[in-house]
């Protein structure tokens, strides 16, 4: 195949993604399901004989291509949540109850049993838990069909009839982060050794200041920009009066710099910047206009991850996968996690508080829509580069698999049950 060719199926790849979303509205059939699918259509030609492929030799690529994808995912997602969480008020607090309940419950059971059963598998404990703590967080990026839409401006209240998006988006946009603790911790066991060396560095750095640092990083750059954006004394600042949206961009970049710089989760940072600046003159239309522009480019980065991972699993990105994959995989997406999100969201002891806004179908739907993706690879590109043991060809196969097994049976299961659950919406 010659260059020229190349751009044509790179043009008509584009235009597959700007007209997918809505094309496939109706169907059982997502726009991820259908690019992954012709990714694996052009790796059975000639075309990409020179695309750098293999996990190992190119994983400084992957991991800033993936950390670049989630960083643009995860400043959509915080400008898109409408119900605001202000510190010092317990009610709103509560009213992210749901969220809270699958970060603190849900997702550390999810590592935990996914690690026990790799453990269980013969895999090394420190590779076992990586793959729980790479796998278990939700994807902000290819679980657009089962989040909220954007930013509705001009209207401060909060939408009840939409929690079960509202819940899947909350914690899409704050588990990537509140991962990484445990990916670390898969380090430091790999890297040294005994847990009772690290114990207290892993509590106290890892845990609690790095996540402090990277929330506390990322209100400071919100703030600072919403103020810059919306009250600036000076009329050239204020650029949400002429709507200058690319500010977006300057949000993420910066928020994601200032908290990598200073120590903390950056992935945190991202996502706390876009809720503290959506926190800002929450009815006005700027946000709606940074929103498109994260979703746009988010759009564009997700069709060549999706293409190239699509092109790799043609080219050999399977060949180390086993059973213990694809029992794994198969396990996490349809009962793991499905399990883990019903014990943290249903409530105990007959009392309804937190989780009342769910019903008992969407609790069910929450717990299930625990869509896997672009983190999973950046935590395995990550963890990779800190540790020979942790770069193994199975980790990748095992990984690689469970997000295709992931696109396909959440993609085809998404619109009908969003649609049983919540018809008037569909």
């Amino acid at each position: 195949m010659t260059a020229d060719l190349a751009y044509v199926v790179i043009g008509a790849s584009l235009l597959l993604a700007i007209v997918l979303p809505d094309l496939l509205r109706r169907w059982a059939i997502s726009a991820p399901m259908v690019l992954v699918g012709i990714g694996m259509l052009i790796g059975l030609t000639p075309l990409p004989d020179g695309l750098p492929l293999d996990p190992r030799a190119n994983r400084v690529a992957i991991e800033h291509a993936t950390e670049l994808v989630i960083i643009v995912a995860l400043m959509g997602v915080g400008l898109a949540l409408d119900r605001p969480l202000e510190l010092r008020n317990p009610r709103s607090w509560r009213r992210w109850s749901a969220t809270w309940r699958l970060l603190v419950i849900g997702m550390p059971v999810t590592i935990a049993a996914v690690a026990l059963l790799g453990w269980a598998a013969g895999l090394a404990p420190a590779v076992a838990l990586l793959l729980g703590a790479a796998l278990a967080p939700t994807d902000p990026v290819l679980a657009s069909d089962v989040q909220v839409a954007g930013p509705q401006t001009g209207d401060h209240e909060v939408d009840e009839s939409d929690e079960l998006r509202f819940t899947l988006t909350s914690e899409a946009g704050l588990n990537d982060g509140l991962a990484f603790p445990f990916v670390y911790m898969a380090i430091l066991l790999a890297t040294e050794g005994a847990v009772s060396r690290w114990a207290l560095e892993w509590v106290g750095f890892y845990l609690v200041a790095k996540v402090v640092i990277g929330v506390v990083a990322g209100m400071l750059v919100g703030r600072t920009l919403a103020y810059v954006a919306f009250r600036s004394s000076n009329r050239s600042l204020r650029v949400a009066e002429r709507g200058e949206s690319l500010l977006a961009l300057a949000a993420l970049v910066a928020s994601y710099g200032v908290g990598e710089v200073l120590g903390g989760y950056g992935f945190l940072s991202v996502f706390v910047c876009a809720m503290s600046f959506r926190s800002a003159e929450r009815s006005h239309d700027y946000h709606a206009a940074m929103h498109e522009v994260a979703e746009r480019l988010e759009r564009l980065l997700t069709l060549f991850v999706l293409l190239v991972l699509g092109i790799a699993l043609t080219r050999g990105l399977l060949e180390a996968l086993d059973w213990r994959g694809i029992a794994i995989g198969l396990a996490l997406i349809l009962v793991l996690r499905p399990a883990a999100g019903m014990l943290a969201l249903t409530p105990w002891a007959g009392r309804t508080k937190g989780t009342a806004s769910l019903t008992r179908g969407q609790r069910w739907a929450t717990a299930f829509f625990g869509v896997r993706g672009v983190g999973s690879v950046y935590y395995l590109a990550y963890a990779a580069g800190e540790d020979e043991a942790l770069a193994q060809d199975w980790l990748w196969s095992t990984v690689a698999f469970t997000i295709v097994a992931s696109v396909l049976i959440h993609g085809v299961l998404a619109t009908p049950v969003m649609a049983r659950i919540d018809p008037v919406r569909r």
